[in-house]
């Protein structure tokens, strides 16, 4: 590997400077990206491994980040598992069918993940291919518990008000829909690491309306199954957007970092984590908006922040669409300029 920057903060070592990469970074802020994006609809994007492979490259070539994370989508899992979804323009995610009763839950099946999913290890296998180990190569997947949300609630929601009246209503429907999900996401993240994937994430993008109590029995045994199903592997990401509170015992895990939103300082994150984990974050997407000078700065202040060492550069969430492309590489520049 030519640049081995993000695999040697996830061991722990020391580092010249910090790795940087973003999520969401293959997106609608890149005009490359916007142009596929006229020709192919979003899941053609995800199904054809030649497209999801050029996505996957236009960050390396033209932000200059140090780790590529191949352009996929958390729902594909429902799909392989029987549950529909569909991309609709202004709407988002939506599923015609969502899982409200048994007979619904009763539909939705254990994939071959192969059969179902083999087009992301293909892109998988493409992309390593493309990328001649010059960055490391990300595979990811959604937290049990986020994908719970959509396919119960049927849309994205700010609150997710109809998933949590199914988890407190109906617990043990939720625990067999929760269990699914996890046994096939072990299976999808066993066979993209078979194709090439250098580190697993785990996006837990709605733990963080869980309250303390609730997460620890809807969300957290379920992202630890599949931590525990892949020790061993390869080095693992978890994060978990605004969960602060879950950070102690997440650092107990097993997994190699975790990633922090920009709600949880610096202070606070290392304090909870106990010290000794790498971290990764937490630039708030919309300060990608500031002066490209504000920017420099305030990468800077958040690397003295969280250390150079045991960290990696990152935001507290996926790029926004309208952020301008020189601003998203001044921030990787900025992480490149930085001296302790």
């Amino acid at each position: 590997m030519k640049n081995e920057l993000l695999l040697q903060a996830l061991k722990g070592e020391t580092v010249d400077r910090p790795p940087v990469w973003m999520m969401r970074q293959a997106g609608r802020y890149l005009p490359d990206f916007m142009k596929l994006r006229e020709k192919y609809d979003f899941f053609t994007r995800c199904q054809t491994p030649e497209l999801a492979t050029e996505i996957t490259l236009m960050p390396i070539d033209q932000i200059g980040v140090d780790a590529a994370i191949i352009f996929s989508d958390i729902l594909v899992v429902l799909q392989a598992m029987n549950i529909a979804v569909e991309m609709r323009e202004g709407v988002g995610p939506f599923l015609p069918q969502p899982i409200i009763d048994q007979a619904a839950l009763d539909q939705v099946i254990l994939p071959d993940v192969n059969e179902r999913l083999g087009y992301v290890f293909e892109a998988v296998k493409m992309t390593k291919s493309e990328l001649n180990e010059r960055v490391p190569l990300i595979g990811f997947a959604g937290a049990p518990w986020t994908l719970l949300c959509y396919a119960v609630q049927g849309q994205g929601s700010k609150n997710f008000d109809r998933a949590k009246a199914f988890c407190f209503q109906e617990p043990a429907m939720a625990k067999e829909l929760l269990q699914k999900i996890t046994t096939t996401t072990i299976a999808y993240l066993r066979e993209k690491i078979k194709a090439g994937a250098d580190v697993i994430q785990i996006f837990d993008s709605w733990g963080g309306l869980l309250s303390p109590t609730d997460y620890q029995e809807f969300s957290w045994p379920y992202i630890q199954q599949i931590i525990d199903a892949l020790s061993g592997t390869v080095p693992l990401i978890v994060f978990g957007k605004g969960c602060w509170f879950a950070l102690q015992e997440m650092s107990k895990s097993g997994a190699s970092a975790l990633g922090i939103d920009w709600t949880c300082t610096a202070r606070n994150a290392r304090y909870l984590s106990g010290g000794q984990i790498t971290l990764q974050g937490n630039f708030d997407p919309s300060r990608l908006l500031s002066p490209i000078p504000e920017i420099k700065t305030q990468v800077k202040q958040m690397i003295h922040a969280f250390g150079k060492d045991r960290y990696i550069v990152n935001l507290g969430h996926g790029i926004l669409p309208n952020i301008p492309v020189d601003h998203a590489k001044a921030f990787v520049d900025a992480v490149k300029e930085y001296q302790s």
